[in-house]
């Protein structure tokens, strides 16, 4: 894989953690409202049938509405998932651009809102929703 293989605006993701280290490498962009994320697809992200597993379209679901929820207020809060929801509308393949683009509905003073479009290569293949809960910051996000 190529940097020229990356669609313009995304950068190495910022934040590594334990469940997405396997994934590998990761991407993100930041815009004004909100963060996205992708990822070229390859096997580890496949099921049996060499499809997109949709644990992995949830998890980064998750991870997506977070940080743009985090980045709408400031990444002054950590926020912990109290509800997410996907449905899944089409699949992906090996090769395929897989990106999370997020969408912050609401935050308030201990809930935030957040949606989302998971595409592969520009095609929706699963839209998502999640609610978090806003928790005072005990380790700095960025």
């Amino acid at each position: 894989m190529t940097v020229t293989d990356i669609p313009a605006g995304f950068e190495p993701h910022f934040r590594k953690s334990p469940l997405t280290d396997p994934w590998e490498p990761l991407y993100s962009r930041h815009t004004e409202k909100a963060v996205h994320m992708g990822l070229r697809l390859a096997k580890p992200h496949t099921n049996s049938r060499g499809l997109i597993h949709g644990g992995l379209i949830a998890a980064l679901s998750d991870n997506a509405m977070g940080y743009s929820c985090a980045q709408a207020m400031g990444w002054n809060f950590s926020l912990v998932t109290i509800g997410l929801a996907v449905d899944f509308i089409g699949t992906a393949k090996i090769g395929q651009w897989l990106a999370i683009e997020t969408e912050v509905i609401r935050t308030g003073s201990t809930i935030c809102f957040a949606q989302g479009l998971i595409k592969a290569d520009d095609v929706v293949i699963a839209r998502a929703n999640a609610t978090f809960r806003v928790t005072p910051k005990k380790e700095p996000i960025a």
